[in-house]
């Protein structure tokens, strides 16, 4: 059987996004689980691999029909957008730019099925804003380069799997935007994602809002009963196992014991903190809702050590393991 291909993202070019591909692919399981072509700028990948001192050499296409998929060889769809010897660890609209169009030729591989799945390495947003690029970051970008009106973050880690109802919003925002058709729909992405992974009746816990699940009344404004508690109650009407909503402070610890398959996280910091804490460095970002796979890293662009060949890759190898794994089970 033909492993799948997997198109990586080159991410914005003064972070670490190239310095941990180039690493990432001189590791004998990444060939193993898939063919993978990088889109980026194939020049900034052999600045990369000069200062990581990785021994590969990049091969520059234009067609992925061209791609030879050897071991010390990496395939990679040239977008060059990126001047030679530009700065690292710095905001750049260049950089901002270059991020966007790696997206979006990735995108453009996998819907003309060149490609099966989509890892991302990190972009910077104030990079891809001072580019006129105005999108809060990859989920978002990738839902209108693919058309697909809503969207969710999925965050992985060895021992726990947590799905946010919102994202990039302020906390005010946030829970003004939450009511209980999004939440209804999140849980029902999640629990589908699940499936399809093989889990036959996950085990869903969503978390309240309110300290201590609002305490009946005495802390918040009753968002748990107005907000959550009418799309636990029907999506359990669907027979799904679905619990909530439960207080964060406790849910976590009992979802990383093993009671539940994925954590429903009402805003950004409340799934992200425990995510981050538990294993960033093995943390893997997933949006499910599009019609393409995509994984990414859990981390961000690091520009304190960019250009300097000691980023990790291994938070990118598990993102590419995940996206070869899903292509398989499409």
């Amino acid at each position: 059987m033909n492993l799948p291909i997997v198109a990586i993202t080159m991410g914005d070019a003064s972070g670490i996004g190239p310095e941990i591909i180039v690493k990432a692919m001189t590791r004998p399981e990444m060939a193993a689980w898939a063919r993978i072509l990088v889109v980026g700028d194939a020049e900034r990948l052999r600045e990369a691999a000069e200062i990581t001192g990785s021994a590969v050499t990049v091969n520059a296409l234009a067609d992925p029909d061209a791609a030879r998929y050897v071991a010390g060889v990496i395939d990679c769809i040239d977008v060059p957008v990126i001047p030679k010897g530009h700065p690292f660890g710095v905001v750049s609209p260049i950089s901002g730019e270059g991020a966007y169009q790696f997206i979006k030729k990735a995108v453009e591989l996998v819907q003309a099925g060149k490609a099966q799945a989509i890892c991302t390495a990190p972009l910077n947003k104030e990079a891809l804003h001072a580019a006129g690029r105005m999108f809060p970051g990859h989920t978002e970008m990738l839902a209108h380069l693919t058309g697909t009106p809503e969207v969710s973050m999925m965050l992985m880690t060895p021992t726990l799997r947590v799905v946010h109802v919102t994202t990039h919003l302020g906390l005010i925002d946030a829970i003004n935007k939450i009511e209980p058709a999004l939440v209804e729909r999140t849980i029902a992405r999640a629990h589908d994602t699940l499936v399809r992974a093989g889990i036959a009746n996950p085990r869903i816990a969503v978390c309240a809002i309110n300290p201590h699940a609002g305490e009946n009344g005495l802390f918040g404004n009753g968002e748990e009963e107005t907000k959550i508690l009418p799309a636990v109650k029907a999506t359990q009407a669907r027979g799904w196992q679905v619990e909530g909503p439960l207080p964060a402070d406790t849910l976590f610890y009992r979802a990383g014991r093993g009671d539940f398959d994925v954590v429903i996280a009402m805003y950004h910091d409340q799934g992200h903190a425990p995510i981050k804490v538990l294993g960033i460095a093995d943390g893997v970002n997933i949006t499910i809702g599009l019609p393409v796979i995509r994984t990414s890293v859990d981390h961000g662009t690091a520009f304190d050590i960019a250009g300097k060949g000691i980023a990790c890759e291994d938070s990118l190898i598990e993102a590419m393991r995940q996206a070869a794994e899903l292509s398989k089970k499409k």
